[in-house]
């Protein structure tokens, strides 16, 4: 897997229309990390990535949970790692367990839409958990990631903000110091990503990174994701109509693992491509290498919240 290095101006790649798991390559000898793989994207994303003779890490947050799901992966080519994103201790701690060299990172795992909670370290949980604690976690392993490292964001980045730009700004969303939206931070969260992946890819033509930096999004996919605001909230009427909306209207999590096993394997990838589906509104289909809003690619903002992220975690990207 070696790409050429590139930024977020070069053209939109071309990505054979149909995609699908079936063409992955053969990734025999290739190691591959993801976070949050016991439901979902995650999980699905493994299952072709382990049927394409790949070496799997998946993280979970319970060892109850890792085991459930290694042995339902069913291979021997599957492995487990406690990882806590909402805790820095536990990203610590996981990062020292990475021995190994992993070809592609794969940060998956999220919340959405859940009440206001804080992390262990004191941030506003969605953002906490879908940025600094991938941003921390990212960092304290760049240096034994060989190819990419993938970040799944969503096209609720379209909702997200990060007021004026300001450093001040970026610290009192991410500390939940602002009036508290459940959708905004999510979307926040979800904006945090891709400008994450963007400037990531600029720093790695200035301090060269082995790697390169893609962003995939799933669209509308029924994951178990949904439903844990409303489980939070106690809210079970709202928890039941989040089910049957998926059940008509979302595409399987299996399909929504496609633009993230594109952004994973796809060869000769340009750095920064965001890959999608292609369907109407890119809420289903298969991948494509699309667009995000304009804000993601501002690069002042991007610049201002790794200084922030940086500051939060304490964690420095060398």
């Amino acid at each position: 897997m070696n790409e050429e290095k590139s930024n977020t101006r070069l053209p939109l790649q071309h990505i054979p229309s149909g995609w699908s798991a079936r063409d992955l390559p053969d990734l025999s000898g290739q190691r591959f990390l993801i976070t949050g793989a016991t439901s979902g994207i995650g999980k699905e994303a493994a299952r072709e990535l382990v049927r394409a003779g790949a070496q799997v890490t998946i993280t979970a947050r319970s060892e109850e949970k890792a085991e459930r799901t290694r042995k339902e992966l069913a291979s021997e080519r599957v492995s487990t790692l406690l990882l806590d994103l909402a805790d820095l201790t536990s990203v610590r701690k996981a990062a020292r367990e990475v021995t190994n060299e992993v070809d592609v990172l794969i940060l998956n795992a999220g919340v959405m839409a859940v009440p206001f909670t804080k992390t262990a370290d004191d941030f506003e949980l969605q953002v906490g958990t879908n940025h600094l604690g991938h941003f921390a976690f990212a960092g304290l392993i760049a240096d034994r990631v060989k190819s990419r490292i993938v970040t799944v964001s969503s096209q609720a980045h379209r909702m997200g903000s990060f007021g004026n730009g300001s450093s001040d700004d970026i610290r009192d969303i991410c500390l939940g110091r602002n009036k508290y939206q459940t959708w905004a931070a999510y979307g926040a969260s979800k904006l945090a990503n891709l400008l994450f992946t963007f400037e990531l890819q600029r720093l790695v033509t200035s301090r060269g990174y082995s790697f390169n930096a893609f962003a995939a999004h799933p669209g509308y996919s029924n994951t178990n994701l949904q439903a844990v605001g409303p489980q939070m909230r106690g809210n079970l009427f709202e928890e039941r109509a989040t089910a049957f909306m998926n059940s008509i209207v979302a595409q399987s999590a299996a399909r929504g693992a496609l633009p993230t096993l594109c952004a994973a394997t796809f060869p000769n990838l340009y750095g920064a491509s965001y890959i999608g589906p292609d369907g109407l509104f890119e809420m289903r289909g298969f991948p494509k290498a699309t667009r995000a809003r304009a804000i993601a690619y501002d690069q002042n903002l991007a610049r201002n919240l790794w200084s922030v992220s940086e500051e939060l975690t304490g964690v420095r990207w060398r």
